[in-house]
């Protein structure tokens, strides 16, 4: 079964199935189980059972087998979660966010910044001087933006996470 009481397994499974989603996580029977008998059970909506199960198929957590029924020609889909791929899926997005950090923090390096009083839009050194360092939005003069907060705060964000895997 998945690990629910992990702290970063719980956020993890919220960003990409909601409370609800955790929610019948935690009800789910082991083993194989079908969508409309758990939606009896747990007493939920149908779809919002089958959605959520969906979205852990997507992200390769789930997976399914459908039977036809000879009768009626209705599908049925077999349900069964793959708790062994959650490290995978959330070191796939561990990874993509050290390398969206990582680009962001290449951009404020190598950006030169100007914004104005009202905080409109940031605009990159080009931008501002195409414009006559006047915002475009509101008309007011655009200032030079000091970034070297911002960077040292990827920088640091980027060297826990970097600590992190190394652990």
């Amino acid at each position: 079964m998945i690990d629910i009481d992990d702290p970063v397994v719980h956020q993890y499974l919220v960003k990409i199935i909601g409370a609800d989603g955790v929610e019948i996580i935690e009800k789910l029977p082991a083993g194989e189980v079908v969508d409309e008998v758990v939606a009896e059970e747990i007493e939920m909506d149908i779809n919002v059972i089958r959605k959520t199960l969906f979205k852990l198929h997507e992200n390769r957590l789930a997976g399914y087998r459908r039977e036809r029924n000879p009768d009626t020609g209705w599908l049925t889909y077999h349900w069964t979660l793959d708790p062994e791929n959650i490290d995978n899926r959330m070191d796939l997005e561990f990874e993509r966010l050290l390398d969206n950090l990582l680009a962001r923090l290449k951009f404020e390096v190598n950006g030169v910044f100007y914004i104005c009083e009202h905080k409109c839009a940031r605009f990159l050194f080009d931008i501002a001087s195409e414009t006559d360092f006047i915002c475009p939005v509101c008309g007011d003069e655009l200032f030079y933006q000091d970034n070297e907060e911002l960077v040292d705060k990827l920088s640091e964000r980027i060297s826990e996470m970097e600590y992190a895997v190394r652990k």
